[in-house]
């Protein structure tokens, strides 16, 4: 990519009114921000060498146009001890943690008039809707990765989440 390109897309970056874009190739990443800019008042570039990285298995999302660059999600991990209650230390490591793959939104249905996609005590399979993530106006829906019955719901209804936190206890048994 040479410089020209690179203005170009900052140019049409700040035109959007999108915050931040990412543009990654297998011999670069830049990120553009449009909240910083330098002294000439043109957005800041940052342009970083591509670093091979290992990536765990994606939890797949809906809806993202293809100007956005979809984001891995990490594979549920069994939940830490920390989160387990006190009068049963283990209790909750039996139990695989689905995670927020994103920053955004949480919501449990696809309207505030429609039922939930999943409650406790419900049985879920790969493939599966189990919320939506809001994400710049984006509403990602959020696939079941794993097979088993909802235990606990870790997050409030419209409720802010951030990338990784625990959002469903389901029970693969």
């Amino acid at each position: 990519m040479d410089l020209n390109e690179i203005q170009a897309l900052i140019k049409f970056v700040s035109k959007s009114g999108a915050s931040e874009v990412e543009l990654e190739t297998k011999d670069f990443k830049i990120i553009i921000k449009s909240e910083g800019t330098n002294k000439k008042g043109a957005q800041a570039v940052e342009q970083q060498p591509m670093v091979a990285q290992m990536t765990m298995p994606a939890m797949p999302q809906m809806q993202m146009p293809a100007a956005m660059p979809a984001q891995p999600a990490p594979a549920p991990a069994p939940a830490p001890a920390a989160e387990a209650k006190k009068e049963a230390p283990s209790d909750d490591s039996k139990y695989i943690t689905v995670k927020s793959p994103m920053i955004g939104t949480f919501y449990r249905s696809p309207s505030p008039d429609k039922p939930s996609f999943v409650e406790v005590g419900d049985v879920i399979k790969p493939g599966q809707t189990i919320c939506i993530i809001e994400a710049m106006k984006l509403f990602n829906e959020i696939e079941s990765e794993v097979s088993g019955k909802i235990v606990k719901v870790l997050v409030d209804d419209s409720t802010p989440v951030e990338y990784d936190q625990p959002l469903f206890l389901v029970d693969p048994s």
